[in-house]
């Protein structure tokens, strides 16, 4: 009989359940899926698993009402496990018939996956698979060297092919000004004591048994919950200041770009932050993210001007060489599985 584990980060690729069910099959392969990223580690999905198929729906009651208030950054985070979800499925042996919802209804089914016969996975989705375990968000400072310029190719393609662009920003007076907007941002941001309390709310101690949030081991050098604790944030928000040099000394940073602002353009670009993440993972590279110039729509606006784009900015990343991390905690499998009855009974919300 199959067994769901407690902790998605200790599955065993040799306990697949070659002999098991679809629907069990299906449930294993979900331990790959939530190991995706999202804002502030909420872990934003459910899953419905029925026979050989599993539907994707948007957790709105870990939705972020203040800095995310039309659940775009939740989308994206949907769309990472979703990612995630395809690439296991491949690794498998499986082909994943996929369907994207057509009627939204305010972010409950994103996405349906069907498994069907497939043939061996390529050289690339093997290459993504393998790293689908270590990769995390890196909050550290990184070293300063540059990155293979092949990899970074091999970036901007994985974007296009999924319906996204990335591009690095290389010219150095541009790489100021956008830290100088993601600085700003962060100031702008923690002005706003409902932005506090809600960064407080997912911020976890040390020695919390919380399998969501961010633990403060988590948190880069700098970052006041790291040395204060949640319940110091509202009040000590000037340690937090983000300076321009430090986004503009990483190594590589890029802006993950969509051509229209949906949410079926979100689910898609957390397909594409997925791919790129674990690429570079693949290659020792780490990732973090600076979502401040993106939250605040005047920001954003001002980013297109930066760049001369039409297109959507839905992601500011930072890449280079460093530490390895600690992982943050995941949520099992059976915290977010949905019964099969057809009604959606997330978890109480937050706030």
């Amino acid at each position: 009989m199959f067994e769901l584990i407690s902790n998605p980060r200790d599955v065993l690729e040799s306990e697949f359940p070659v002999m098991g069910t679809p629907a069990e099959q299906l449930r294993f392969l979900l331990n790959y899926a939530v190991l995706a990223p999202s804002r502030h580690n909420a872990q934003p999905w459910l899953f419905k698993v029925d026979g050989d198929t599993v539907e994707l729906y948007a957790d709105r009651s870990r939705s972020l009402p203040v800095m995310d208030p039309d659940d775009r950054e939740l989308t994206i985070g949907c769309g990472a496990a979703l990612a995630n979800l395809i690439i296991a499925i491949r690794h498998f042996g499986y082909a994943p018939a996929v369907e994207i919802h057509s009627h939204h209804d305010q972010g409950r089914l994103l996405a349906r996956v069907t498994l069907e016969t497939g043939v061996r996975a390529t050289s690339e989705e093997q290459r993504l698979f393998s790293a689908l375990l270590q990769r995390r968000t890196n909050r550290q400072p990184f070293e300063d060297r540059p990155l293979p310029a092949s990899l970074l190719s091999a970036l901007e393609e994985m974007a296009m092919q999924e319906g996204a662009s990335l591009r690095f920003v290389r010219e150095e007076e541009t790489r100021y000004a956008l830290a100088s907007l993601i600085a700003t941002g962060d100031r702008m941001l923690w002005t706003d004591e409902r932005f506090r309390q809600e960064v407080a709310t997912w911020t976890r101690p040390v020695e919390s048994q919380a399998r969501d949030g961010v633990p403060a081991y988590a948190l880069g050098k700098g970052e006041m919950g790291s040395y204060l604790g949640p319940l110091k944030i509202r009040t000590f928000m000037e340690q937090t200041e983000l300076h321009p040099h430090e986004a503009g000394g990483s190594p590589v940073l890029a802006v993950l770009w969509t051509f229209a602002d949906t949410w079926f353009d979100w689910l898609a670009a957390g397909q594409a932050l997925e791919k790129i993440l674990l690429r570079a993972a693949a290659e020792g590279v780490w990732a973090s993210f600076f979502s401040q110039p993106i939250e605040v729509p005047a920001l954003r606006t001002e980013i297109l001007t930066l760049f001369g784009q039409t297109d959507f900015p839905q992601m500011v990343l930072r890449m280079g060489y460093g530490q390895q991390t600690p992982p943050t905690p995941r949520r099992s499998v059976r915290d977010v599985l949905l019964p099969r009855d057809g009604n959606v009974r997330p978890a109480p919300s937050r706030y």
